[in-house]
């Protein structure tokens, strides 16, 4: 639910329309988009919890073996709840700082406790910063010194470019339910409203699908479902910070017997006279033979790092994965891992603290062990939240916003730079709408179709991943 008043004035669902027949022909077939969306609970009432939906199936897609010969993986961050990019993106220079510490009052961060994290860009002159990262962030900046680190300033969903006169007026069309949360990490997902059966990083996978049944692990979370990874072909498959999650009663002789193990095991795999009951049947078995697979694939691999959190133990595990790559038989893979909290409507200064501190942290464990591997050029991670929050304090923390700031990583990076822009601090000004939301000047179309250039879609793939790609000027934000 939104908490703001305010209605999104002439929202139009945003749904390619070559989605909506797709999704009616492969519901029986491609149910994963359940799983990749969030479903947590047990496969098969009684088998144990550790047997989540989406275990099985991302194994149940047609798809398979990726034809591109070389090796590449996007890894998303998504931050839920709403990331505050202000104290996430600090501005620094003089005179942005007063402007922002005005607009902030008792949420603002200190200036001199920005000075070691202060950006100064890459061929720039020394002391020329306008702005540093949070002092969470602090493992990060020699990412970004060394040019493996870049920030895209103020993105978020729009379906058009927008500007404040066209909002007041309701003169272009507006992503659906601006400010909710369910319904914005949908759009950034899947670029279509709460309930999409595919999201763009599944498109993307799609691509490189063929039909070997070698796709099982192409799309991967570490973290809570998403929608992110569900493909026409390709699904999302779940594991745990330790590997794949199996089910519980197959991994030891139920009831002390053997025989016992193997009827149940039968019984859940077993043929169905119900299309359902059979696919359903399918997807059991192509979820234990995928088990099977990814755990003699992660059993022999380490990494090296301060995975400390449980945060950080799913980076760690999507490392694991990476360094298993040639095991797992993928040469293109989207990851998923998400760090829950950022609605912070209270206690900001504390609580977003503790969030960053760990989010540096980790990203920097990571980035450490994909260049240890040798793999720092072919991997690429970023941030991603449902929406800011508003510049102006509430007293005690942020709301709803809508621009955000995020963090781009890898060896491929063009890091040690800031791109899109940032509006001058003014809430009144033309940069912000409702008291205090960033109206974003990057659109998430363009920020992932980046990524997506990246990883090898042509420009026509992209036209058809993102079809309103087409309404912004710039296709690429130029961060790789």
């Amino acid at each position: 639910m939104s908490d703001s008043s305010k209605p999104s004035r002439r929202s139009q669902p945003f749904r390619p329309a070559s989605l909506a027949g797709e999704a009616r022909r492969t519901f029986l077939k491609q149910m994963s988009a359940l799983g990749a969306g969030g479903v947590a609970g047990p496969l098969i009432s009684g088998l144990g919890a550790a047997s989540p939906l989406a275990l099985g199936l991302g194994a149940m897609s047609e798809a398979a073996a990726q034809s591109a010969t070389d090796y590449k993986a996007l890894v998303c961050i998504f931050l839920y709840g709403g990331n505050d990019p202000y104290n996430t993106i600090v501005p620094y220079d003089a005179a942005g700082y007063r402007k922002y510490a005005a607009a902030r009052t008792d949420i603002a961060l200190p200036r001199n406790s920005l000075e070691a994290t202060a950006l100064r860009v890459q061929g720039g002159a020394d002391g020329d910063a306008q702005f540093a990262l949070a002092p969470g962030l602090a493992p990060l900046k020699p990412l970004f010194d060394k040019g493996q680190l870049a920030v895209q300033l103020n993105v978020g969903p729009l379906m058009v470019p927008t500007t404040k006169a066209q909002y007041i007026s309701g003169s272009v069309p507006l992503p659906p339910k601006l400010f909710s949360h369910n319904d914005q990490q949908a759009y950034w997902q899947a670029l279509a409203p709460e309930g999409a059966s595919t999201g763009w990083g599944g498109r993307l996978a799609d691509l490189f699908a063929s039909g070997k049944g070698k796709s099982t692990f192409a799309n991967v979370t570490a973290g809570e479902g998403a929608v992110l990874l569900s493909g026409r072909h390709v699904a999302g498959y779940r594991v745990g910070i330790d590997g794949s999650t199996p089910i519980e009663l197959l991994r030891r002789d139920t009831y002390g017997s053997s025989t016992c193990t193997a009827l149940l095991r039968e019984l859940i795999t077993q043929s169905q006279q119900h299309v359902l009951g059979d696919l359903h049947a399918q997807t059991v078995a192509r979820s234990i033979e995928a088990d099977a697979t990814l755990r003699a694939a992660l059993e022999p691999i380490t990494v090296q790092g301060d995975f400390a959190t449980p945060f950080a133990k799913q980076l760690k595990v999507v490392a694991r994965m990476i360094a298993a790559r040639r095991s797992l038989e993928v040469n293109r893979q989207v990851f998923v891992v998400t760090l829950n909290g950022f609605d912070n409507h209270d206690g900001l200064m504390g609580a977003h603290k503790d969030l960053l501190t760990q989010l540096g942290s980790a990203m920097a464990a990571f980035q450490q062990a994909i260049d240890a591997m040798g793999m720092g050029k072919q991997v690429t991670t970023f941030t991603a939240s449902e929406f800011g929050r508003t510049l102006t304090s509430n007293g005690n923390g942020s709301d709803h916003g809508w621009g955000g700031h995020h963090l781009v990583m890898g060896g491929a990076v063009r890091g040690g730079r800031l791109y899109g822009s940032h509006p001058d601090i003014d809430v009144a000004g033309p940069g912000f709408v409702d008291h205090g939301r960033m109206l974003p000047s990057t659109s998430v179309e363009t920020f992932a179709a980046t990524l997506g250039g990246w990883f090898g879609a042509s420009a026509g793939d992209l036209d058809d991943i993102f079809p309103a790609l087409r309404e912004f000027g710039a296709r690429k934000a130029g961060f790789v």
